[in-house]
């Protein structure tokens, strides 16, 4: 209740709600009060049965304790009150038939089959399309083109096929074959053991997928290009000004102007940003290139094994998996990606326009110190003070360190600043040495 003012309400929720009906405001009529849980029941079926007579679509019903006093008693759980609870009923269901499965590509490259379906009236919608999910769920349905299904909306909502008639399977039904290649773009579809979800491995050229490799490309982890946001790229790729990054170092401010709310001295700026993120690091460009489960640390763990982008893109799995938190799962993504011939392609045209120091000195730099970190495996833990973890990753790498994500009896070294937790604990349980923030500092020379 909000303020009332001149006047008392009733104590029980029932009468409140009848109250509101008097005074004029819309109270549904299907509304009761019930003792006990045979009558709760005998009410939820009414309503089930008078369902698609209503006025309106309901998918439950919703049982409150009527005293005002007892809601107060019982409060709140963090999610929902204790005093009510919902009584869904059970999803309704239409048999209707599958005329063609399409796949549809998302902006993570996650390739899904879609069922276009004869339409028909469920639950207060038409519904002409219903979600499959992926292959593993065509192939437990046993599914072909022109079966007839039954279909309801999960949770009255999203339509799926429960169950296909086989008895009703027409002679002309044809198989669902699963796509060995992108629809949109071409490239090669890839799906590892263990995994259900399909996806398009030519994230650097799909076009289902370009607004969300940009959007990464230009992030402050990856490239850092200040200023350049999510609409911005939205207009660009609806312009078709950039097709995929190597385009956005090509962009004129002339070009950048003709963009809504981009005025000359934005679009000068941008220019600069994107001139200034020309110069990276290695790790940097590599985490940038949006290659699935290479985050910052193994883009980093990647540029310190290998060097050089040339021996990174001849390396195999097995050379691949003897980098540091890099396993058989990840390395079949990068060579995945490195394959792609579209990939190929966009890696070459920024290789001609971004640069980056040359590891080889750095390696040999950090072997003649000598140093703590050369050839360690070390985990970050906690919070930093003096510089961010970013910075300490790349500063670490650059000293011949492999900055791990989780500690383990391979762990060399831990590295614990304010608030550490569980990777702390643990490396103490193992043995494992541990420094400070100021000391990583001094042994970093700063």
């Amino acid at each position: 209740m909000g303020l009332l003012k001149g006047g008392d309400l009733p104590q029980h929720h029932l009468q409140r709600l009848l109250q509101f009906k008097a005074w004029g405001l819309p109270v549904s009529n299907q509304i009761k009060r019930c003792i006990g849980s045979d009558q709760i029941i005998a009410f939820y079926r009414h309503l089930e049965q008078q369902r698609d007579r209503l006025d309106f679509d309901i998918d439950g019903v919703v049982i409150k304790v009527d005293d005002l006093s007892l809601q107060e008693r019982l409060g709140f759980s963090a999610r929902a009150p204790r005093w009510a609870t919902a009584f869904k009923f059970p999803a309704q269901e239409k048999m209707t038939q599958v005329r063609q499965v399409e796949f549809q590509v998302g902006r993570t490259g996650a390739i899904t089959p879609v069922a276009r379906l004869e339409p028909v009236q469920l639950a207060g919608v038409i519904v002409s399309n219903a979600t499959l999910h992926n292959a593993d769920e065509i192939k437990r349905l046993d599914l072909h083109i022109g079966d007839t299904v039954i279909i309801r909306r999960a949770g009255d909502v999203i339509p799926q096929i429960v169950s296909v008639l086989m008895n009703a399977r027409p002679l002309e039904a044809q198989e669902v074959r699963f796509p060995l290649h992108c629809p949109v773009c071409g490239s090669d579809i890839e799906r590892l053991e263990g995994e259900t979800i399909a996806r398009c491995s030519g994230a650097l050229l799909c076009t289902a997928q370009r607004k969300k490799t940009l959007q990464h490309f230009v992030s402050r982890r990856a490239l850092d290009v200040d200023g350049m946001g999510d609409k911005i790229i939205e207009q660009l790729v609806t312009k078709e000004y950039v097709k995929h990054p190597a385009d956005l170092f090509h962009l004129t401010v002339e070009k950048l102007m003709g963009l809504n709310r981009m005025g000359a001295k934005s679009a000068h700026n941008l220019i600069a940003a994107l001139e200034k993120a020309k110069q990276t690091t290695f790790p940097r460009f590599l985490y940038a290139l949006g290659i699935r489960e290479v985050g910052e640390t193994t883009a980093a763990n990647l540029a310190a094994h290998f060097r050089t982008l040339s021996h990174l893109r001849s390396a195999d799995v097995e050379a691949l998996q003897q980098v540091a938190d890099v396993g058989v799962v990840v390395a079949t993504h990068v060579i995945n990606f490195l394959a792609q011939e579209h990939n190929q392609h966009v890696i070459n045209a920024l290789e001609a326009v971004i640069h980056w120091p040359e590891p080889e000195k750095i390696i040999a730099v950090a072997e003649e110190s000598n140093n703590i970190f050369t050839s360690k495996t070390v985990v970050l833990t906690g919070t930093l003070n003096s510089l961010s973890r970013e910075n300490a990753k790349i500063r670490l790498v650059a000293l011949g360190a492999k900055v791990s994500n989780s500690v383990s009896k391979k762990t060399d070294l831990v590295i614990a600043g304010e608030g550490a937790g569980s990777k702390l604990t643990k490396a103490q349980e193992l043995g494992i040495k541990v420094i400070t923030e100021d000391e990583m500092l001094r042994l970093l020379g700063d």
